[in-house]
């Protein structure tokens, strides 16, 4: 292994080795502790250290990093301390995730690390939200994001190459090719030469470097560091390394040659760089001694701190509440006039407002910019905002929600415009996994609102019709708004930017042009979780939200001789239960109507709850009304089967008389 100094200072030459050897020191101990069951699980990233430290030695501190579970260099690098490393890796509170995550599923604004999930692949265009952000703070920052070579198959991997490289983002992809995905080794996995060579397809520069050899590590991505400072845009760089362990410890390394094994071994990057500092008398062999002490010493210390932390002891009040980031509402009443609008006006006027209102605040989605959305709704922002906060992006939900993300890691709002409700699949994974647990897992915040133009009754077929509330209502860390009026959508969507959690916001196009309404003219806020009451009556109570809404105030007035309480929900995560439930315990009957199709539902959880809670005051069985158990079908006729306004009718009328 050649290495060369360069105008490497010999502080700097040995402060590479001490990198790598602690890590290495650490990792040595914790396959000890493994064995004895003092931890649960080890992801070795023995012989890749070089990679690691050789990065992260080479990014300011100040310059977000994005690791692996075999990057532990990155984190030791970062001066990050042991004693809350190793809480975190036995479940202990003092850990960075309080016992809720494991391993180095997590975070530290302090040290600017942002760690995985186990899905891997949106932690990519997690990194170019990060660099995003600095572009448009004008901060001349790199940001470098670790993968495998095995995440480079997935989906997540094109799509934040091509967003790093259509809007020039400074972020260092880093692919750690250490041979095997699990056990698949890389043959089976691409039919290329270099993964470097992928970098072609999306006019990015790409460099391939020796893992093992940390100078070269060190060197090369030191001096694209301060190039990207300069001329901010993506590199793909592919470090060839090696897995001496396992994919974790449990899965072992049989299924490698024992020849391949032997190769590696020989190219150990501690071993080989220690050897050739010796040479060059830059280190002596009693200053290798001392260094290992000194870290044998902090790592006992630092364990035994770890070890006499108390388990972890759970508190259910506690886990409830920190599942969101904690806000206070800003009730801001609405003054001055009044304008009869549509609520697609409403809504646009709400997001204009909060343009205006919040600089950090960025759009994002297809055709939003010039064309104004597909909808329309951010038609002329571009003129007022510039290009820079109204972003078109290419068709990749999944890498937008996680540059989303990587926004609110990096101090900014972002409001993501799924073109219609349907497509949020393709970006399902970032906001059920990311979005919706990392302030539970680490405390971090998700100040992303995605909003979603969704619903059928406009004969636009099974990908075009959905509403797909209850993918959201079911996990927790989400918030869910579906407004039926617009001074309702306007209101709640203000409130909703101003969250710092990630908020669902559901716009039925049916009502777009449809629903008129008397909507303040200036800013204004309406509180999550909170009920209207569009009528009152002792006969029964019906519970609705979105387009429902309006069919059960049409089928209300034709059947005049029925006095009902009608809720419009307007949340449905968080819920007004207390609403629901003071209703049923007046009238002692309800009916729950929604667009959306029953089974698995948010009627069905309402339904539930009220039998739990008000069953003693009701009167009859709850009945649910709701849409076939069919996709949305295209043919007007088909799709007024399939909807459930004329359904409700005789079920409001059933009840009425029960």
């Amino acid at each position: 292994m050649r290495y060369h100094i360069g105008q490497l200072e010999e502080e700097q030459l040995v402060g590479l080795y001490e990198g790598m050897l602690k890590p290495r020191m650490i990792e040595e101990k914790m396959l000890i502790l493994l064995r004895q069951g003092k931890i649960s699980k080890w992801f070795s990233g023995i012989g890749q250290e070089g990679i690691s430290v050789g990065v992260a030695q080479a990014l300011k501190p100040d310059e977000y990093i994005l690791p692996m579970h075999r990057n532990l260099g990155v984190f030791t690098s970062r001066n990050v301390p042991l004693n809350r490393l190793f809480a975190q890796w036995q479940g202990k509170a003092s850990g960075f995730t309080q016992g809720r995550d494991r391993s180095f599923h997590f975070g530290s604004q302090e040290h600017k690390i942002v760690g995985m999930i186990s899905h891997l692949g949106p932690q990519l265009a997690v990194a170019d939200g990060i660099a995003l952000a600095d572009i448009l703070g004008r901060k001349k920052r790199v940001t470098a994001v670790f993968t495998g070579e095995g995440a480079t198959s997935e989906g997540d991997f094109h799509e934040a190459l091509n967003v790093a490289s259509v809007w020039n983002l400074p972020v260092l992809f880093c692919i750690e090719n250490n041979g095997y995905g699990l056990s698949t080794p890389t043959k089976e996995q691409y039919n290329c030469k270099h993964l470097a060579d992928r970098a072609k397809g999306y006019g990015m520069e790409s460099r391939i470097i020796d893992g093992n050899n940390v100078l070269e590590v060190f060197t090369k991505v030191d001096e694209l560091c301060k190039a990207l400072r300069k001329r901010p845009r993506p590199v793909l760089l592919e470090f060839k390394t090696f897995r001496m362990r396992g994919h974790e410890e449990a899965s072992g390394t049989k299924y490698v040659p024992e020849k391949l094994m032997k190769k590696w071994e020989k190219k150990d990057p501690i071993s080989n760089y220690e050897a050739f500092l010796l040479k060059e008398g830059i280190i002596n062999q009693k200053k290798i001694d001392s260094l290992k002490e000194s870290i044998s010493k902090e790592i006992e210390t630092n364990l035994k701190l770890a070890f006499e932390e108390a388990e972890v002891t759970a508190d259910t009040e506690k886990e409830v509440r920190e599942v969101y980031k904690e806000s206070a509402f800003e009730h801001i009443e609405p003054k001055g006039e009044t304008k009869r609008i549509r609520l697609v006006d409403a809504v646009s006027e709400g997001l204009e407002q909060s343009m205006e209102r919040h600089n950090e605040l960025i759009i994002m989605g297809q055709d939003v910019a010039e064309y104004g959305g597909v909808f329309k709704i951010t038609e002329g922002f571009i003129s007022k905002f510039g290009k820079s906060r109204v972003r078109n992006t290419p068709i990749c939900e999944s890498a937008i929600v996680s540059a989303a993300m990587g926004l609110s890691i990096n101090g900014m709002k972002a409001v993501v415009e799924m073109q219609f409700a349907d497509f949020v699949s393709s970006g399902f994974n970032p906001i059920v996994n990311y979005l919706a647990k990392v302030h539970y897992r680490w405390g971090e915040k998700a100040d992303v609102v995605i909003r979603m133009p969704c619903g059928g009754g406009v004969g636009a077929g099974p990908f075009h019709s959905q509403t797909n509330e209850a993918w959201f209502t079911k996990t927790p860390g989400l918030k869910v708004v579906y407004p039926a009026f617009p001074s309702d959508a306007k209101g709640l969507l203000a409130t909703a930017i101003n969250d710092p959690n990630p908020v669902l916001f559901f716009e039925h196009k049916g009502l777009y042009r449809s629903v008129y309404g008397e909507v303040p003219e200036d800013y204004y806020t309406l509180p999550m979780g909170k009920a209207a009451m569009i009528s009152k009556g002792d006969d029964l109570t019906i519970v609705t939200f979105g387009a429902a809404v309006h069919w059960a105030m049409e089928i209300l007035e034709k059947n005049q001789n029925i006095q009902a309480d009608l809720i419009d929900l307007r949340t449905l995560q968080p819920l007004d239960l207390a609403t629901i439930y003071e209703s049923v315990q007046k009238t002692g009957k309800l009916i729950v109507l929604q667009e959306d199709t029953l089974f698995g539902s948010v009627s069905s959880d309402i339904a539930a709850l009220v039998i739990e809670n008000c069953f003693e005051y009701l009167d009859a069985p709850i009945k649910r009304v709701g849409s076939l158990e069919t996709p949305v079908p295209f043919a007007k006729s088909l799709e007024e089967n399939f909807l459930p306004k004329q359904r409700f009718e005789s079920a409001l009328q059933d009840l009425h008389e029960y």
